[in-house]
């Protein structure tokens, strides 16, 4: 049995269906507390997806003080589940049917994501992932916020020995080099050709995981 650990955003949810919604929100908001006088940063966000969120804050709003971060940070989320939840997401394709072959091959499924908890479950329970994954994990239980650590921690708890982390930006690949797992590149909607140069492989499409499992016993 391998032990398959998936990022969440980018990788299993399509974040970029609701990120724009929520981060437009977010400045708007800004903007009408005259905190925020120019256009709404979502390609800077973008290059930084996939970072811890206090990074992210400190990254786009460099000037203000923490408890305006907070503030912004507390607001995107609110908006990013208002989005899950009325249905403007989306998983990416093929995620169903990866994870019900997983399962019935025997395969343990669980997330590891740079998300807050909220945010998490409500992704898990609007598309019933918890169907498949024994357990989804979020960068909160992690004073350090290092996704290495976070990895460590559920192949700590679950006596893993063999698998792979599956994600699309550089925190996923190094979190599974740090954890000696087989680290799986997704090129997908916010990956970077120089970071996915440094993964055991990269696929287009979550069904190619398929053919992985079967090239290798022990991906």
């Amino acid at each position: 049995m391998n032990s398959f650990i998936f990022d969440m955003d980018g990788t299993l949810f399509q974040t970029n269906k609701i990120l724009e919604l929520a981060l437009g929100d977010t400045f708007d908001r800004l903007r009408t507390l005259n905190l925020w006088d120019s256009g709404t940063p979502i390609e800077k966000y973008r290059k930084i997806m996939g970072v811890p969120l206090p990074q992210v804050w400190k990254e786009l709003l460099p000037q203000h003080s923490l408890p305006v971060r907070e503030e912004a940070n507390d607001y995107f989320h609110e908006r990013l589940i208002q989005n899950i939840e009325s249905g403007k997401g989306a998983l990416y394709p093929n995620v169903e049917e990866l994870f019900t072959h997983l399962k019935e091959e025997g395969h343990a499924i669980y997330i590891a994501s740079n998300g807050l908890t909220a945010y998490l479950s409500a992704i898990v329970a609007f598309y019933r992932l918890d169907r498949w994954v024994t357990e989804t994990f979020s960068i909160q239980q992690i004073a350090s916020l290092d996704k290495g650590q976070l990895v460590g921690t559920i192949i700590q708890k679950y006596g893993i020995k063999n698998g792979a982390v599956i994600g699309d930006r550089l925190s996923d690949i190094n979190a599974a080099k740090t954890n000696h797992l087989t680290a799986v590149g997704c090129k997908f909607d916010f990956a970077q050709e120089e970071e996915l140069a440094q993964a055991d492989f990269v696929i287009e499409d979550l069904s190619e995981l398929k053919f992985l499992l079967s090239d290798s016993c022990d991906v």
